[in-house]
């Protein structure tokens, strides 16, 4: 009961977080939606809290954003986050917890798996979304939405997402661990 209790305040904390931190960014018009700020909370909720955590927390964040504050719009914008960040949350969550050695060079493999899978699943949302609306969702759109424009946040991502969580490992908040070899059994 007190690890769900500690997961669930945490998760509420990274929602929080996720909720303020477009703000900040967002005062910087030409940059600010390149930092991709609600991602960096949903990535380290997935890590800390687990996957069911994460994704759960990525999947509210931008509809709770968009019926309070109108940003980003909820169709398609929000709509086709939801699932994006969910997916983030989820992949980065499921494959940490099932990582042999849970280290740095751990966490840059799932981020980056996690990465590709969410602007996968965020390109397919996005055709989905934008062909019922009877329009269409070009490479060109895909490329410049899920790479180009969002470069400055994914070097962001890969550089304080690991820098986290080893200062929350220091501080013993969160802890890398690496699996014993266990003994192999010989038949005589």
């Amino acid at each position: 009961m007190r690890t769900y209790t500690k997961k669930l305040t945490l998760s509420a904390m990274f929602l929080a977080i996720g909720v303020v931190l477009p703000f900040l960014t967002g005062q910087l018009r030409s940059v600010g939606n390149m930092l991709l700020p609600m991602h960096i909370p949903v990535f380290l909720c997935g890590l800390i809290c687990g996957w069911q955590y994460g994704a759960a927390v990525g999947f509210v964040l931008p509809l709770l954003r968009s019926v309070a504050f109108g940003m980003p719009p909820l169709y398609p914008n929000a709509a086709a986050m939801a699932v994006e960040l969910l997916t983030y949350g989820a992949v980065a969550g499921f494959l940490y917890a099932r990582s042999r050695w849970q280290c740095v060079v751990a966490l840059y493999r799932c981020l980056l798996a996690a990465m590709v899978a969410g602007r996968v699943v965020w390109g397919i949302a996005e055709v989905l979304l934008l062909g019922l609306g009877g329009n269409a969702f070009t490479w060109q759109a895909f490329l410049a939405g899920a790479l180009l424009n969002a470069i400055p946040g994914i070097v962001l991502q890969l550089i304080l997402i690991p820098a986290v969580m080893v200062a929350l490992h220091r501080t013993g908040l969160v802890r890398f661990r690496r699996e014993e070899r266990r003994p192999c059994s010989r038949s005589v």
